[in-house]
């Protein structure tokens, strides 16, 4: 027997197409409940309720519990990383969903991506990033230098705040759309919920799609690009 990761674990989890559809929604970054997945799934509470636990003992979704309610979200930014890793390779290779329809170029313009930005918009926030020399990717992941350091925190963000957390600071991760990388990590997550703060863009309602404001769109592109 071969020591090392089990990775055919992880894909067996991930491959069945009903806990496919509930961690595809957990990308969101919103966490939601048993019933709520279940209905993203297309399957009864009860099973559910069974494809869940088998994706916490996977350590693929963590439970958090509020009040009387139990709800699920993805265990971390790792997995969302493969998630989209795994939704490029798809993109690639031809298998996509047949149904399409208005929201899908609003989802390639902008998405939420866990809780950083993805989409075209996402795709060129990382590239105007290294192209003004506020990011360095030459490492296997992209760090901020000097100058980097001074954008962020004059745009309001809080570095000390953001480099105490348990993830990484920066990270590629490869937009499925696109097919070029965008910003993960926490700094990825800082910019967007400064994004929101500013009022420049806003979450559409039960979608993953990130809306930019005309005003909104503007100071984006004069920021960033």
């Amino acid at each position: 027997m071969k020591a090392g990761p089990d990775i055919a674990r992880i894909a067996s989890l991930v491959g069945d197409p009903a806990r496919a559809n509930m961690l595809t929604a957990l990308m969101s970054g919103r966490a939601l409940t048993a019933t709520e997945l279940a209905h993203e799934a297309g399957v009864t509470p009860q099973t559910a309720s069974a494809h869940l636990a088998k994706l916490e003992a996977g350590g693929l979704v963590l439970p958090r519990r509020q009040g009387r309610h139990r709800y699920f979200a993805l265990s971390n930014d790792d997995v969302a990383r493969m998630l989209e890793g795994l939704m490029g390779v798809a993109a690639r290779a031809g298998h996509l969903r047949t149904r399409t329809g208005p929201r899908e170029p609003a989802l390639r313009r902008a998405r939420v991506c866990y809780d950083h930005l993805a989409g075209e918009m996402g795709v060129a926030l990382y590239e105007g990033l290294l192209r003004r020399g506020y990011l360095v990717d030459a490492t296997e992941e992209p760090h901020l230098t000097a100058e980097g350091e001074r954008f962020v925190t004059g745009f309001g963000i809080d570095l000390r705040a953001i480099r105490g957390r348990r993830r990484p600071l920066c990270r590629s991760c490869l937009d499925w759309s696109a097919r070029r990388s965008h910003l993960g990590g926490s700094l990825g997550a800082g910019i967007l919920a400064r994004i929101y703060d500013l009022g420049w863009a806003s979450r559409e309602e039960g979608t993953r799609i990130v809306r930019f404001t005309g005003p909104g769109d503007a100071s984006f592109r004069k920021t960033f690009l």
